[in-house]
């Protein structure tokens, strides 16, 4: 009788979680720009190299109209410096892949899964946005500011210029001084759209009743 009762907890545990990954409406990302920061220790232009990184795929999940989280796989292997050319630029590259930093080969990917958003008044930004970041295998919650347009099912986030411990994650090099010459804040900003931005036809995302 207690097995039974048990087999019986778990099937009903079993299909709640199916049922609450089901979504009524899934939009997926269509538009997409990532951009990072790392600095010297010494924090000026002269010191600092930026780049970009690739999203892989990315959608946002609705219940009826009510956008519920957004799931987001960001492409390791696509990350590129941009502030230098020719050879330094496909060194510096390269060291990122490597296993001095990111480590692309053994993890391809990092993830964003964005949990919440909470409406700002009076703000440059009319969000906060929270969710969980894995990269590297570690995972992470950050919240950042954003500005989050939600018209029906199609969605825009415009984030801030916001700012990741890199050792959080594991991203440094082993063993070297190299290390001590970088801090430890990389700075990210990111743009994701499930279609053609429209400047006239944004709709700030409004809070749950």
């Amino acid at each position: 009788m207690k097995r039974l009762l048990l087999f019986a907890m778990m099937c009903v545990s079993i299909s709640f979680v199916s049922a609450q990954k089901k979504f009524d409406k899934v939009s997926k990302v269509t538009s997409s720009e990532i951009r990072w920061w790392g600095y010297k220790v010494v924090k000026t232009e002269a010191s600092s190299h930026s780049g970009t990184v690739k999203l892989k795929s990315g959608k946002f999940n609705f219940d009826k109209t009510v956008l519920v989280d957004g799931e987001f796989i960001i492409d390791m292997r696509s990350i590129m410096a941009g502030d230098v050319s020719d050879e330094d630029q496909i060194k510096l590259t390269n060291d990122l892949k490597s296993t001095n930093f990111f480590e692309v080969k053994k993890f391809p990917i990092a993830k964003f899964h964005l949990t919440k958003i909470i409406p700002l008044a009076n703000s440059e930004y009319n969000s906060t946005v929270y969710g969980d970041v894995t990269i590297k295998g570690v995972r992470k919650t950050i919240t950042f500011p954003a500005n989050v347009y939600v018209t029906q099912f199609t969605v825009v986030v415009e984030s801030a210029k916001f700012s990741l411990n890199r050792r959080d994650f594991k991203v440094f090099y082993q063993s070297s001084l190299k290390d001590y010459f970088i801090k430890n804040e990389m700075d990210i900003q990111f743009k994701v759209s499930t279609e053609k931005l429209d400047n006239d036809n944004r709709v700030p995302v409004k809070k749950k009743k």
